[in-house]
């Protein structure tokens, strides 16, 4: 980097962070090479991810777009750019028609720094227009885990962001997230269609959190253990439960000892609004909440979240119990758990994707010829977001191709195959979720340290135990002795094929295998029976 460079970044660094105010490691690492590599950062909660893009678009002087899930948080953001003095706007459902003209006008005159949106306004033809038009030069996807997590089930336009991306010139994408095991970061790079990329984690600890699991026999154990943790904790606590209905009956257990605000997806938008609003600004201190209460929730001074069942993966966990003391002070992470909650998990975790019906009638409609998205929805009788969701699935599988808005089935597509392909990866994922599923069942039950079971799922490689779970402090945790078999080493099973470690433990090794999803070996039977092979050693 040259001289001018260097003073512009430095004008840069100081309108966003402050003058005098120096770089961290994470956003000097990800600034460094952003304009020739796409990037995946995984940085945890307070490291500077927003300052990142606001500083790589000052330097660039061009147009930055943000892909962001929710409307809340896209709020947050806009607030904060705009006290870096970045001309910023964003078009969602909550903005008039005219102000979403206005502010898709301002991106392609060049009179707007930075425009926020979420994946679905990205497919819409008038948003894909306006920016085609426009001097983009960075896309950000934060919260990048949820193109992994929500792309394939509820959210498919997030499928769609590497073709929106495309269609843009290819601008450099920038992949945000807090946490994101080694899996979901091969999802990001593969599913946006990220050239060259950089996959950066830095350090996701958060040794302040003391982390525990605790089995009970019954459903009623179990809520009352939850009644009980929130009822002896005095500072703000989050609930998490899976469903909706259990939201509400731990709610209504709670109200005997604290007042409890609810959170799920089945309330009305206002609703929901008014309780973020009540929780972050300190007028109630509990929220009992599904996995919809999450990205956006940064209050300091939680002091408890508990998990009223197992979360669906550890990967979400992690975000989750990562909400608990962001002030630096000591908080808890507790999951109270039965049997029987596994099994949901694996309901819940299972299924998803079109319907061979849904996609068969989107391949006979594309055989007519390359279309756009509402006019294949017309031609194929079906809804434009169920279109949407089978055009994701046939992307996956490279049946299709997105040229200037228009779609198409690529050269020698025989319908026949293509459903088998889908079919073939459905499978695929289907093991994958499951292995998902277990994989929470081991961090659960284990006696051995539970913070270097979630690291090392997270890339980081950890052979002392923490000091700060229920294992350490009952002394059933055990060092690791550092052998050839470490978190990413890659291997190759036998019958499972290749694939790379993900936690090591004293006697076991998890492996995560391309085809079969994550299993859990002895790792010296695997060893000495040449079960499992070291690729490079």
């Amino acid at each position: 980097m040259g001289v001018t460079e260097d003073r512009e970044l430095d004008e840069a660094v100081g309108r966003v962070l402050g003058e005098g105010t120096a770089l961290r490691q994470a956003q000097r690492d990800a600034l460094a090479g952003l304009d020739t590599h796409d990037t995946v950062l995984v940085a945890r909660t307070g490291a500077g991810k927003t300052a990142v893009y606001a500083i790589a678009t000052l330097v660039a002087a061009r147009l930055t777009v943000v892909v962001s899930p929710l409307i809340a948080l896209q709020r947050d953001q806009e607030r904060a750019l705009r006290e870096s003095g970045l001309r910023v706007s964003s078009v969602s459902s909550v903005r008039t028609a005219a102000q979403q003209r206005d502010a898709l006008a301002a991106a392609a005159s060049g009179d707007l720094d930075v425009l926020l949106l979420g994946p679905e306004q990205l497919q819409r033809e008038v948003v894909l227009e306006a920016l085609t038009g426009a001097d983009v030069g960075l896309v950000v996807v934060d919260e990048a885990h949820c193109v992994a997590e929500w792309g394939h089930d509820f959210r498919p336009d997030y499928l769609l962001v590497g073709a929106a991306t495309r269609r843009l010139g290819a601008p450099r994408i920038l992949a945000l997230t807090a946490t994101a095991s080694t899996h979901v970061r091969d999802e990001i790079v593969r599913l946006l269609g990220m050239r060259e990329p950089r996959v950066l984690v830095h350090d996701a600890d958060r040794p302040n959190i003391w982390l525990g699991a605790r089995p009970t026999a019954t459903e009623d154990e179990r809520d009352a253990g939850v009644v009980a943790e929130v009822a002896a904790e005095p500072g703000p606590v989050i609930v998490y439960a899976r469903t909706r209905a259990h939201c509400e009956r731990l709610a209504e257990r709670l109200a005997d000892v604290r007042p409890a605000l609810v959170y799920h997806a089945g309330l009305p938008a206002a609703e929901r609004a008014a309780t973020q609003d009540a929780f972050l600004a300190g007028r109630h201190d509990v929220v009992v909440a599904t996995s919809a209460f999450g990205m956006g929730i940064d209050r300091a001074d939680v002091r408890l979240v508990v998990h009223a069942g197992p979360p669906a993966t550890l990967d979400q966990y992690y975000q989750e119990v990562g909400r608990a003391g962001r002030d630096g002070e000591p908080a808890r992470g507790l999951v109270l758990h039965r049997a029987e909650d596994h099994a949901l998990a694996r309901y819940q975790r299972g299924g998803g994707g079109p319907r061979p019906g849904t996609l068969a009638k989107v391949l006979t409609a594309l055989a007519e010829g390359p279309v756009g998205q509402q006019v294949l929805a017309e031609r194929a009788g079906l809804a434009r977001r169920t279109v949407v969701r089978a055009l994701a699935t046939l992307e996956q599988v490279g049946a299709v191709r997105h040229d200037d808005g228009r779609v198409s089935l690529v050269a020698d597509a025989d319908p026949r195959t293509v459903l088998e392909q889908v079919h073939e990866q459905g499978e695929r994922r289907a093991r994958l979720e499951a292995s998902r599923v277990e994989l929470v069942r081991s961090y659960t039950d284990t006696t051995d340290c539970r913070r270097r079971l979630l690291l090392e799922l997270l890339g980081e490689e950890r052979t002392e135990p923490c000091g700060r779970c229920d294992s350490c402090d009952a002394g059933t945790s055990l060092a690791v002795a550092e052998g050839a078999v470490r978190p990413g080493q890659e291997v190759r099973h036998r019958e499972f094929g290749a694939g790379t470690v993900s936690v090591v433990e004293p006697e076991r090794v998890t492996v995560l295998f391309e085809e079969r999803g994550y299993v859990t070996l002895d790792t010296q039977i695997a060893l000495d029976a040449e079960l499992l092979a070291l690729v490079d050693g």
